[in-house]
């Protein structure tokens, strides 16, 4: 969390993380369009000529407290091919947040227990505790053939210390159910950490009610 008291604003870092096309980007593209432009700023890609991403993205939420306090929430994710190693490194330093975005696919299972490694090795090297860090898990693209069954991921919920979801990110499908499990994580470790609400005038069920409440907006068809 950076704190800007001069400008009255908080900026809070999420991370999307996971292997190559598990839709990490997927997910932003679908947070963009769920999203109210009144909240909801501008996606900054940046892609190879495959349609990879090569760097990462942005997508920036922005929110104000009954304190005054802008709350700025930016959403990043990190290129999953193996020779952008330090580029992940790179973005997930300082973040707030991580969702770890899993392909779904049986196929997958050994990648994602690697990214899954590399990514808490990463979190570690800059100085971030990657047991204390608030994180969730997505299982992502549920719509395909041959994806782990409902069951199993069951039982692996039961037995995880991080809250896992399940979400189609094309559809928007637990996308933001996603976003909002892990931001509530997050509040949480801060008002144990900093007192944050009674600060800030700003709970994690706050920040989270006012995202819905923009979302309602747009899927009502009213003008955001």
């Amino acid at each position: 969390m950076h704190l800007n008291v001069g400008q009255r604003e908080i900026i809070l870092k999420v991370v999307y993380y996971g292997p190559p096309l598990s839709g990490k980007t997927t997910n932003l593209q679908a947070l963009h369009r769920l999203l109210a432009p009144s909240i909801c700023g501008r996606l900054t890609t940046l892609d190879t000529a495959d349609d990879r991403t090569l760097f990462f993205d942005l997508l920036p939420v922005v929110l104000t407290a009954s304190s005054g306090y802008r709350v700025k929430l930016k959403l990043y994710t990190v290129p999953g091919q193996v020779i952008h190693a330090a580029t992940r490194r790179l973005v997930l330093a300082g973040a707030d947040g991580v969702v770890f975005v899993a392909d779904s696919q049986t196929s997958e299972a050994r990648i994602n227990n690697e990214y899954w490694h590399g990514m808490r090795s990463y979190l570690d090297e800059t100085g971030i505790d990657p047991d204390g860090i608030p994180t969730v898990i997505q299982f992502n693209k549920r719509d395909l053939p041959n994806v782990r069954s409902d069951q199993e991921i069951e039982t692996m919920r039961a037995h995880s210390p991080e809250p896992l979801f399940l979400a189609v990110a094309t559809t928007g499908a637990g996308v933001l159910e996603t976003l909002t499990g892990l931001l509530l994580l997050m509040f949480e470790n801060f008002e144990e950490r900093y007192d944050f609400a009674d600060k800030f005038k700003l709970s994690g069920r706050d920040f989270v009610d006012a995202i819905h409440a923009q979302v309602r907006a747009v899927g009502s068809g009213e003008a955001p």
